[in-house]
């Protein structure tokens, strides 16, 4: 599912803005379905950035975005994110394919919420992964 990839720094800061404006147009959004869908199209970005901070592309492939969730929730150390994050893809799905889930605004605001919290999780996540790269080089 994952390939072993060496993404450039202005690469993974391309992921990173891409989730946070993400973030923002759910943030901002008075519809809860589009504060829900970009909600978690921001969480998966955040995803694919840690990944790729860690040497990892994901593969489009079927079940890509569990796995996605899987390696979020494992490199923030919070097995919360697998468990609401794969919540989300299952309302995602069935208002995709099964017909519409209705999304209130408190659900909305719910996620937008917690999504943040996940976020600033990954800040620091960014912030000690970066320190332990400039402690290698220094230790080299």
């Amino acid at each position: 599912m994952f390939e072993h990839f060496k993404s450039s720094e202005s690469q993974i800061e391309k992921y990173h803005k891409s989730a946070m404006r993400d973030l923002k147009i759910a943030a901002d959004s008075n519809i809860p379905e589009v504060s829900f869908r970009f909600c978690y199209d921001a969480l998966l970005k955040l995803a694919i950035a840690i990944c790729a901070k860690n040497g990892l592309r994901v593969k489009a492939r079927r079940g890509h975005h569990i796995e996605l969730i899987k390696k979020l929730s494992f490199y923030l150390n919070d097995a919360e994110i697998e468990i609401l994050a794969n919540e989300m893809r299952s309302k995602r799905n069935w208002d995709l394919y099964g017909g519409g889930a209705l999304i209130s605004s408190k659900d909305a605001e719910d996620y937008v919420k917690w999504v943040k919290e996940v976020f600033q999780s990954a800040e620091k996540y960014f912030s000690q992964k970066q320190l332990k790269l400039y402690l290698r080089v220094d230790k080299a």
